[in-house]
């Protein structure tokens, strides 16, 4: 199988390290995240056409800051460095790294050197975004200055001859609006990449790769009927056929109805699918548990140990194919990176699992690439465009402890948001849409009568990929029918929220 293209980018504990490998990849380019702490030998087998130093909150000259092996400078690959990135190969090469008189946050006006290749076809006057407290002062001998504000006199630097570059602003975010081009002026003028990444060869290589790594074995899958695993699912099932067996986990925390919906979407295809019904085992597994990070792995654990004992029911599978998507790796932390959440199929995982090994052939993917795939596999539109639904289900929907009169509230009040959103016509505008039990009660009345009941929280966001997201806009009458419903049908919820917090610095789901 031909390598493809790879750029990698080094992590120093960025808030926009995903926003860059999007950026990368939406440019045709493959690019995977690694800890700053990587070495030049490993970078060296790896063989990366350029790489990205990513920003950080960290200040380069303090002892326990993030560094970079040294060695990497002087493997003749292009490198790019980004806000701490940049000031950190300033400070490695000889420059002067300082604190600004005041911390820079927010768009600026930006001044290029539009000769050079990193600002091909770019205006010479635009804006940027910038976030720092420290900042390059002088570069290092050798060093051009390309770009400028009238805050930052060394806004971006060049060394041509040994490859090496640094922006004190960041072009990952869309508040630089040129910033995308000077990612693909990185790729294509200065790494020379050729765009290889498409989806229809990730599938052809996939699934050849799965053939030839499961070969006449059995394969257990995780089937959810949410759009990764169900890809996933697709993947395997093009591979290997009826070696797969799916395996559908309802744990009592899923959406009204939707058990029986899964069934139905794929009663229709050639798949061996087995429902476990197993509400009584995560129920008493949750009893009591507060902490959301021990949920989660509460969760991961226990899907673990059912599809080990439906394995066995089974004969025995050598495989277990989890739908494991790149954010899920990437907020589950690596390196210096931190911990956002740990997914149940990543952090959640129990140390030992009665399988093989486990394939997780979307782990490379962001969700935007993942619904690709499955139209590249012939899956229908309705699957494919499925909103997002995380693995644990309604536990992180309830904060606090979870019991099945919260599940029951979560579930009715969800029902309703969703159905009067999709009457709205408002289903495929919004990126992900749910009620929430908030843990809070509030005085109301009702009926000429004192309450004392629960507040639900109604969620909704805009999105690409899901590692960012802002808040939806939903009309004010659509909401106003939406909280006269679930207050009027929901026992026991006597108050609906908005939240209007976007991601970062919130994320998506509560807990």
């Amino acid at each position: 199988m031909k390598q493809r293209e790879l750029v990698l980018i080094l992590d120093f504990g960025a808030q926009y390290r995903q926003l860059i490998a999007r950026r990368i990849r939406e440019a045709g380019v493959y690019c995977e995240v690694k800890a700053s702490s990587i070495s030049a030998k490993e970078v060296q087998k790896l063989q990366p056409k350029g790489i990205v130093l990513s920003g950080g909150p960290s200040v380069v000259y303090e002892e326990d800051a993030p560094k970079l092996d040294p060695e990497i400078l002087n493997l003749g690959i292009p490198i790019l460095g980004i806000c701490y990135g940049a000031q950190l190969l300033g400070h490695m090469l000889g420059g002067k790294v300082e604190k600004a008189a005041h911390r820079e946050y927010g768009k600026k006006e930006l001044h290029l050197e539009p000769s050079h290749a990193l600002f091909k076809d770019l205006d010479q006057h635009t804006s940027c975004w910038m976030s720092h407290t420290y900042y390059l002062a002088s570069p290092p001998e050798g060093f051009a200055i390309i770009a400028e504000t009238d805050t930052c006199p060394v806004a971006g630097v060049a060394n041509d001859s040994k490859q090496i570059y640094g922006l004190q602003f960041h072009p990952e975010v869309v508040h630089t609006p040129q910033g995308s081009q000077m990612i693909r002026n990185f790729l294509f003028e200065l790494c020379a990449c050729k765009a290889d990444w498409k989806m229809e060869s990730f599938a052809d290589n996939a699934i050849m790769a799965l053939k030839e790594k499961i070969g006449n074995k059995k394969v257990l899958c995780g089937l959810s009927g949410g759009v990764d695993s169900s890809v996933a699912a697709m993947l395997i099932h093009k591979a290997v056929g009826k070696q797969l067996t799916c395996i559908f986990v309802d744990h009592g925390l899923l959406r009204k109805n939707e058990g029986d919906e899964v069934e139905a979407v794929f009663a229709g295809h050639d798949f061996n699918l087995i429902r476990v019904n197993a509400q009584d085992r995560f129920y008493a597994a949750l009893h009591g548990v507060s902490d959301p990070e021990q949920k989660r792995k509460i969760i991961g654990r226990e899907f673990i140990h059912v599809f080990e004992a439906e394995s066995k029911k089974l004969g025995g599978t050598d495989f277990l194919v989890q739908g494991t998507i790149y954010p899920d790796v990437i907020e589950s932390g690596h390196g210096s990176a931190a911990v956002i959440k740990s997914h149940h199929n990543v952090g959640g995982l129990p140390d030992h699992v009665d399988f093989e090994e486990i394939i997780e052939p979307l782990r490379d993917l962001f969700k935007d690439e993942v619904r690709e795939v499955g139209r590249v596999l012939g899956l229908p539109d309705d699957l494919v465009d499925r909103q997002p639904f995380p693995g644990p289900g309604i536990a992180i929907r309830i904060i606090g402890e979870i019991t099945e009169d919260r599940i029951a509230l979560v579930q009715e009040a969800d029902h309703i948001f969703r159905e009067e959103l999709r009457l709205a016509g408002l289903g495929k505008e919004v990126w992900q849409y749910f009620a929430a039990f908030t843990g809070m009660k509030s005085v109301g009345v009702m009926g000429d009568e004192r309450t004392y009941s629960h507040a639900v929280a109604l969620r909704a966001v805009t999105s690409v990929d899901g590692m960012t997201a802002d808040w939806a806009r939903i009309p004010f009458p659509v909401l106003e029918r939406v909280s006269n419903r679930i207050i009027n049908e929901v026992p026991n919820v006597n108050r609906v929220l908005y939240d209007i917090t976007s991601k970062p610095p919130g994320t998506i789901e509560y807990e």
